[in-house]
């Protein structure tokens, strides 16, 4: 994995810029969710939402590392 990544001249962590990504896919996710009712079987939903960003982050620094390496 690289450790930067150049944005026009300004270098950003890259795992930032897939922190970022992740979070972005968990609203979507989110609203899907709560969209199908799935949140009626959560037991605690704060905890269910930073899971589910923490396991979208690792998936997509593992996408990401299979296509740029």
């Amino acid at each position: 994995m690289r450790g930067e990544i150049d944005v026009y001249g300004v270098f950003i962590p890259s795992l930032l810029a897939w922190a970022i990504i992740g979070f972005a896919l968990s609203i979507f996710l989110r609203r899907a969710l709560e969209r199908f009712g799935v949140y009626k079987y959560v037991w605690h939903r704060p905890l269910f939402d930073i899971s589910l960003v923490v396991v979208l982050i690792g998936a997509v620094v593992m996408i990401a590392n299979r296509l740029l390496a």
